[in-house]
């Protein structure tokens, strides 16, 4: 079934799902904030997403007006969502967000980010995927949150592909935790990775890593049943795993004394700050994740106290 579809955000996300869509039949627009005639021109976006081909169906434009599609997908970073929507009126009934983290300047989500600024249906895209396997078309597993279970069935029907299979659930805050709080771990998995510490102590620090995303997606609302989904489990895996995951490379240069270029997003650095300096559930990661990007602490230094903890039942 085909559907008219407006994806804002040409990052390499945006591109990809912009890509896997248009190529499915789908009426697709894509908005880039700019460089839309350089794409437009060579069929690609060659600084986010290089040896994509876009379908020649697929339209990109660097004009908000139009898009006019009911549904629109923002796969816009965090950190740029508010003050975008700030200043722009999106006309869809129906906004899903394909965000991950915290906003930094309010301690939001990105679902109550476009919730403070549309009445629109407001839905959260997440889970284990790679903007270069969608684009490829290789198969992938994502989670569809909404609280209007209705809406949440009806997008599942429309936005599944034959390569992109969504599984739906009602739990927005479990879901957009996961897909905020996973990026926090892979950084410090790519540290243990760049530290030399070893795969034993990754694992175990994935394994406890969800630990505390439960612990804190809980506390927050959510369930715990969704963090043992795609959107938790699933995210952590792959993040945690490869370094095509930006935060786990990251943490890798973090350990090593390197940087990324300034233009890479690195979410997790931002939402490990909001979480290490909130009350509540117990969030030891966090607050190393935290310590180790601010210079407060070497590698060395957390693994020390992380290893010296009580010891205590899991």
């Amino acid at each position: 079934m085909s559907a008219r579809l407006d994806i804002l955000g040409a990052g390499a996300f945006g591109t990809a799902l912009a890509i896997a869509y248009a190529q499915a039949g789908h009426d697709v627009t894509l908005w880039a904030r700019d460089g839309a005639q350089e794409m437009r021109r060579t069929r690609e976006n060659a600084r986010r997403l290089p040896g994509h081909r876009l379908p020649e169906a697929l339209r990109v434009t660097g004009d908000l007006s139009d898009l006019t599609g009911n549904c629109a997908l923002l796969a816009l970073p965090t950190q740029t969502l508010g003050g975008f929507l700030a200043e722009t009126d999106l006309r869809a009934d129906i906004l899903v967000s394909c965000a991950k983290g915290i906003d930094r300047a309010t301690g939001l989500g990105p679902t109550a980010l476009i919730a403070r600024h549309s009445k629109a249906t407001v839905a959260q895209l997440t889970g284990p995927s790679f903007a270069v396997d969608i684009a490829a078309g290789l198969p992938t597993a994502l989670t569809l949150a909404c609280v209007d279970d209705a809406v949440g069935r009806a997008l599942q029907q429309s936005l599944s592909l034959p390569a992109l299979r969504l599984y739906r659930t009602t739990d927005v805050i479990g879901a957009e935790l996961g897909g905020a709080l996973k990026n926090v771990v892979a950084i410090a998995a790519g540290a243990v990775i760049g530290a030399g510490l070893g795969d034993s102590a990754r694992a175990a620090l994935m394994a406890r890593g969800l630990a505390e995303m439960t612990r804190i997606a809980v506390a927050a609302g959510g369930q715990e049943a969704t963090l043992s989904g795609l959107s938790g489990l699933g995210d952590l895996i792959l993040t945690c795993g490869s370094e095509k995951s930006r935060n786990f490379r990251y943490g890798m240069a973090l350990a090593r004394g390197e940087s990324l270029p300034p233009d890479v997003t690195v979410e997790g650095l931002h939402t490990a700050r909001q979480i290490a300096a909130r009350a509540g559930a117990e969030n030891p990661i966090a607050q190393a994740v935290a310590a180790l990007a601010d210079g407060r602490a070497s590698v060395g230094e957390i693994a020390d106290r992380l290893l010296n903890r009580p010891l205590k039942p899991e």
